[in-house]
């Protein structure tokens, strides 16, 4: 039996952001669905540190940002800081994804940063993006694209992967 190649995900910086913020430990000891946590973005990134379905695309302004809220909003030190990207970066890797610096050419939202998130899911020709951001979810489907929240997203691969387990 061949297995089919990971579907390419996007995941917005709220996302990241969440997963960092919740739970005891935020690196390496993600939960993976099922069941869903209590924490739908940590759940979010357990689904990819599975490296089953989904591979994970990032790019440098998606890092850059990530680093920047957790500094400057989470007030973590450097050090940490530097630790997460890398991990977030060798999960996206170990998934099938990875890191790509896509062109700006997206001009459909009004927030210039959501814009270049929507680059990358083009760029890497993402079939689902996962954000938190009501600009963006507002948007759903972008040119054919799902924009679900994490929670529903989640809860889909839960019962998905339930479901397979019949």
């Amino acid at each position: 039996m061949t297995s089919s190649p990971p579907i390419p995900i996007v995941y917005d910086v709220n996302v990241l952001v969440g997963a960092a913020a919740g739970g005891n430990s935020p690196f390496r000891s993600w939960p993976s669905p099922p069941p869903t946590s209590g924490n739908p973005f940590a759940d979010c990134l357990g689904i990819v540190v599975d490296a089953t379905e989904f591979a994970l695309w990032l790019s440098p302004h998606i890092l850059d940002n990530l680093g920047r809220v957790l500094v400057e909003g989470l007030k973590w030190p450097g050090d940490r800081t530097e630790q997460y990207l890398s991990v977030v970066v060798e999960v996206a890797d170990h998934s099938g994804g990875g890191v790509v610096d896509p062109p700006a050419t997206v001009h459909d939202c009004r927030d210039h940063e959501d814009n270049r998130i929507l680059d990358l899911v083009m760029e890497v020709g993402a079939l689902l993006l996962v954000s938190e951001d009501t600009d963006l979810t507002s948007m759903s489907p972008w040119r054919g694209t799902p924009i679900l929240r994490p929670r529903e997203f989640a809860t889909k691969v839960d019962g998905m992967r339930r479901h397979r387990r019949r």
